[in-house]
């Protein structure tokens, strides 16, 4: 795999870029209610913008593959929309959710600036030409079975369609059963795909279905390995945040508490430069 000409994404005044200054997506797992998401996006967008950090709101509408048919998914897609909408117009900052099949992709595009495939859809052809067709921006999780050269394949199936809008989340790999492993390889190997590479730092260090129906966590790990992703030099971070997080409705034991996020950013943030400073860097 030959190294591409590195690419820049844009958004609402934001760039994601590998060499550019680190931009952060975060948020809650899902939208639990509409004053809960309004008011978990206006707090950290209050920490962003004391940090000068490019930030990007996440939040599902449908959780699609909860591990136990009793887990709480969402309110759905129509008030999840609603939803996001109304951060978009109260908060002022770009909205990201996952899309989960090609009858929701329109509706999607509509309100959301990037639209998410998520790792285990990674493969589906037609999920991805559709959200690549709306023309708006794309990251696709790389899927846990996925190795990170085969991400070559899902980047030319998106610009089949002519969108070079396209970012490649990495978020660890099946390691035995109930369990997930980073290799930092993948983020340099991704890299060379010339598009804009984000660790997701908080599902790399989810336990997939080990709380008998539902996924643990090892939180205590986050920090670390988003350490060690931005010191390779990535474009962004992905993180999952709650105020409560042992009880948030999905993904707690691997979100962070948002108290935690000032001095979470400013320790990447700090990180990043150094590494983007570094002539090694530009050489990768």
């Amino acid at each position: 795999m030959k190294t591409a000409v590195e690419r820049i994404v844009r958004v609402g005044g934001l760039s994601f870029g590998n060499e550019e200054p680190l931009a952060l997506i975060a948020g809650p797992c899902v939208i639990e209610d509409a004053a809960f998401t309004v008011r978990m996006a206006k707090a950290l967008v209050r920490m962003a913008k004391s940090r000068r950090i490019p930030y990007v709101f996440k939040a599902s509408y449908d959780k699609a593959n909860r591990s136990s048919v009793k887990s709480f998914r969402g309110p759905g897609l129509r008030e999840g929309l609603d939803i996001l909408r109304r951060v978009k117009e109260e908060v002022g900052c770009p909205v990201l959710t996952d899309v989960h099949g090609i009858e929701e992709v329109a509706d999607v595009a509509e309100v959301a600036d990037i639209l998410q495939v998520p790792a285990f859809l990674s493969r589906q052809t037609d999920l991805l030409l559709a959200c690549a067709e709306t023309g708006r921006i794309v990251n696709v999780k790389k899927g846990q079975f996925l190795a990170p050269w085969d991400m070559e394949h899902v980047v030319r199936k998106l610009e089949s369609t002519g969108n070079r809008n396209i970012l490649l989340t990495e978020r660890g790999a099946s390691f035995g059963y109930n369990n997930l492993v980073v290799d930092m390889r993948s983020l340099a190997v991704m890299k060379q795909l010339g598009y804009p590479v984000i660790y997701d730092a908080t599902h790399s260090v989810q336990l997939p279905g080990a709380l008998n129906g539902s996924s643990g966590g090892q939180r205590e790990f986050v920090i670390p390995l988003a350490r060690a992703a931005v010191a390779l030099g990535v474009a962004g971070l992905f993180c999952e945040v709650h105020p409560q997080p042992d009880k948030a409705r999905s993904d707690g034991p691997n979100s962070l508490p948002l108290t935690g996020m000032p001095e979470f950013i400013k320790t990447v943030q700090t990180l990043d430069k150094v590494a983007k400073s570094l002539p090694s860097q530009r050489k990768q």
